[in-house]
């Protein structure tokens, strides 16, 4: 009876369980990484050769802009969210989130932010052209007339309302909703993750809203909080942008962390080594990564004494990292590990995003980051962070969780043909960029000088192979849900965490009974 209930728009848009809002999550995150990734096609299929092939040069400043706006605010964030929507409830005992209706105007805020801001490519005067992080006085009335980065402001505006809601409600579910026996330190990495993670993004998001703020009385009411002209000061909002944008970074990994935690010890049948340190990690990679966002801005003209704290505190994040990198190597070694498409995607999270926290140690350091600021080194490092860190979590998460979601389990065959071909042209794709930003090419222009042409062809071949190889989890997932294997509850025979004490898919209030943690 309740799968039939389960028809039809009208109990999507008012259903407040917290499991369906999950998967609506999922969906509209998967959505809008492909209107992302379609963006990036554009992208690399213009920077395929050198010249102008397929678009204009204002309209590829607009999808640099809009791939980066939609990877990180439609399809990152709101994938992890949903994910921890799904499980944190669960893994804590709770029945539901603690304010139902809140998650679910929590939600139903993101895919109309969304459209708006795809809306806004079509409004007269274009969408953003000025880049994801809308510097004035690019984004000055002067400069950038018509509606659309008004519009994009709203969509970001939105987004972050839906964020910060969201983070209330897992903060007030962890705390105050666990089951009995489960003090904080008995609780899963994943809901350590999610209760740091929310706290960051209640930090960080409101700072983001006043900057977007000003700007916006900037373009269209006559103040000058960034207006040199009228005694404003440009450079204050990039400390406003960055205040936010780099703690993001971390809000798009941290969940990504507490997943492998869980998938590392699942599939090396160990209890995760250090728990007590991999939380206090956790905990101090948040702290730094509201401390060192001036590091984006070395080449402004701040005084020395300045970028040398920037710089200081940026590299003392590779402790805490490297501890989480330790724990998982020390909780594999000695196990009995199984090679499952869940532990692959895990094992191939760990040595990419490794590979991509060195490059940033490189770009913390001031000197380097002179010759690298602005050139496709900065590029290729924050991929390596956001696929190979965030993308990869997301679908360990997805391949490991499946089973209890839908009560099958995905193809392993085809998740691993998935991982593999991902993996490969993921690095195709972006490890070029590491050459090219040492040779000096510059990052969002449309042309470039014939040098650059082998390297480029290479990233363009790479991301059209990235590209069409996504379509296979979409085959696996419709597949799967109608004829993958049958799941049992503890699907992988070695859960150690709540949820996989319940049935799969879930119980409507997810447990008979409220569990008693021993």
């Amino acid at each position: 009876m309740a799968t039939a209930q389960k028809k039809g728009l009208l109990y999507y848009l008012t259903t407040v369980n917290h499991k369906d809002i999950g998967i609506m999550y999922l969906t509209s995150a998967l959505m809008f990484f492909f209107i992302g990734g379609a963006m990036a096609m554009v992208i690399r299929g213009e920077l395929a050769q050198p010249g102008l092939q397929l678009v204009s040069e204002d309209f590829f400043n607009q999808m640099t802009a809009m791939h980066a706006t939609f990877m990180i605010f439609f399809a990152i964030i709101p994938g992890l969210v949903g994910l921890g929507n799904y499980f944190v409830p669960i893994m804590v005992g709770s029945p539901d989130m603690a304010f139902p209706r809140l998650n679910n105007w929590s939600f139903w805020i993101v895919p109309f932010a969304g459209m708006l801001m795809l809306l806004s490519l079509f409004v007269p005067g274009g969408s953003n052209a000025a880049g994801w992080t809308i510097y004035p006085p690019l984004t000055s009335s002067l400069y950038s007339s018509g509606a659309g980065i008004d519009m994009w402001i709203l969509g970001v505006h939105l987004v972050g309302a839906s964020s910060i809601l969201g983070a209330i409600n897992f903060i007030v579910t962890i705390l105050n909703m666990r089951a009995p026996g489960m003090s904080l330190f008995k609780m899963p990495m994943f809901v350590w993750a999610w209760l740091i993670n929310s706290w960051l993004m209640l930090i960080a998001t409101p700072v983001l809203a006043g900057a977007i703020t000003m700007l916006l009385t900037d373009r269209n009411f006559g103040t000058s909080f960034f207006n040199a002209a009228g005694g404003g000061d440009p450079v204050l909002f990039q400390h406003l942008f960055w205040f936010y944008s780099h703690p993001a970074v971390y809000i798009m990994i941290l969940p990504a962390f507490g997943i492998i935690s869980e998938i590392v010890q699942t599939f090396s049948r160990k209890k995760i080594f250090g728990y007590t340190a991999m939380v206090w990690s956790i905990a101090g990679i948040a702290l730094l990564g509201c401390m060192v966002w001036a590091h984006h801005m070395f080449t402004v003209g701040m005084s020395l004494e300045a970028q040398t704290v920037f710089m200081t505190m940026t590299m003392l994040i590779a402790v805490p990292t490297g501890v989480k990198i330790f724990s998982w190597m020390a909780t594999m070694w000695g196990g009995s590990i199984e090679f499952k498409t869940p532990m692959v995607w895990a094992v191939g999270f760990i040595a990419l995003f490794t590979i991509g926290g060195l490059s940033g140690v490189f770009l913390a350091s001031a000197p380097i980051d002179y010759m690298m600021h602005d050139t496709y080194y900065v590029v290729a490092h924050i991929h390596y962070v956001f696929v190979s860190g965030s993308y990869f979590g997301i679908m360990a998460g997805l391949y490991y969780w499946f089973p209890k979601m839908f009560g099958r389990h995905l193809s392993e065959r085809l998740g691993k043909v998935h991982f593999w071909l991902t993996f490969i042209f993921m690095n195709v794709t972006f490890f070029p960029m590491h050459f090219m930003g040492m040779m000096g090419m510059p990052r969002r222009i449309a042309d470039y000088n014939p040098v650059f042409a082998d390297l480029n062809l290479l990233a363009s071949i790479g991301a059209a192979g990235f590209g069409m190889t996504q379509i296979l989890l979409l085959i696996n997932v419709f597949y799967s849900k109608k004829r993958g294997a049958i799941a049992s509850d503890n699907s992988w025979e070695s859960g150690m965490t709540l949820e996989w004490e319940t049935t799969s898919p879930p119980d409507p209030h997810n447990f008979k009974k409220i569990p008693v943690v021993e």
